[in-house]
């Protein structure tokens, strides 16, 4: 008799993409989302090894850790948090990946703007470059 498999167990199975005898497997990653903080160093990545996204159109981009929140504009944040949003709006235009930026109406908190809009769904596996993601 087969066991029954939790919610968690029946998406992560469905995700395996390769499996290796005694090594955690490698799972194809649904949707992607990032800000202004983690991804340079991937979109680095990307260019150091003259590599295209595979699926732009599933990454979703915002800023939050560095917006002011006195102001929209770009001149109210100063030094390095200018440069890193500065550098996702390069990397997103670059990249084609939809960014929600300053004055975007839908521009917010990462965790919170995915599932406003319908970009987090139940039964996909999603994965973002966050302390607590």
């Amino acid at each position: 008799m087969t066991m029954a498999k939790t919610l968690y167990e029946k998406v992560f199975d469905s995700h395996v993409v390769y499996q290796k005898e005694n090594e955690l497997p490698i799972l194809y990653i649904d949707r992607h989302l990032i800000h202004e903080v983690t991804s340079p160093q991937a979109f680095s990545g990307l260019k150091m090894a003259n590599r295209k996204m595979a699926r732009s159109d599933l990454t979703l981009a915002t800023i939050d850790h560095d917006v002011s929140t006195k102001s929209t504009d770009l001149d109210a944040c100063s030094g390095m948090a200018k440069e890193q949003i500065t550098t996702l709006m390069q990397n997103t235009k670059e990249f084609g990946v939809r960014l929600l930026g300053l004055g975007d109406k839908n521009q917010g908190i990462v965790h919170i703007v995915s599932p406003e809009l319908g970009f987090t769904l139940p039964g996909v596996t999603l994965v973002c470059g966050d302390s607590h993601t």
